[in-house]
């Protein structure tokens, strides 16, 4: 299965969801949230600090669920629960900054990333629907 649905680029063969670049991405994402979440104000929210955690760890391991599954339906319907765990992210992060537990500039840098990895997931969905036409 290929990935990003980019023309022109190499393609390299993908055998594990681990060789996925919107995988690695979210352990990217996964691993911000945490450092992000384990100092300040946030730390001590236990609430948001969890919910924050748990959808972003949601990204990574729905991508790689559904690598795993049989078909490429479930697969990408999987890539779209990731998806929307992407968006929850990005909600919670917004949360973070009204509350006034996340300063702008860090927010910003987060929210640009759980907006990539959305796109990453986005193309890489088109890419799997294009090939079953």
């Amino acid at each position: 299965m290929g990935e990003g649905g980019k023309e022109g680029v190499e393609r390299r063969k993908i055998q594990t969801f681990e060789d996925l670049i919107v995988w690695q991405r979210g352990i990217e994402l996964v691993k911000q949230v945490y450092v992000l979440t384990d100092d300040g104000k946030i730390s001590r929210d236990f609430g948001l600090r969890d919910q924050l955690r748990r959808a972003a760890v949601s990204v990574p391991t729905n991508i790689a669920e559904g690598f795993e599954r049989a078909s490429r339906g479930e697969y990408i319907q999987f890539l779209n629960v990731a998806k929307g765990s992407a968006g929850e992210v990005r909600s919670l992060l917004r949360v973070a900054l009204e509350v006034g537990y996340l300063d702008p500039p860090k927010h910003d840098q987060l929210r640009a990333a759980a907006l990539e990895l959305s796109r990453y997931l986005s193309n890489h969905i088109r890419s799997l629907k294009q090939v079953t036409r």
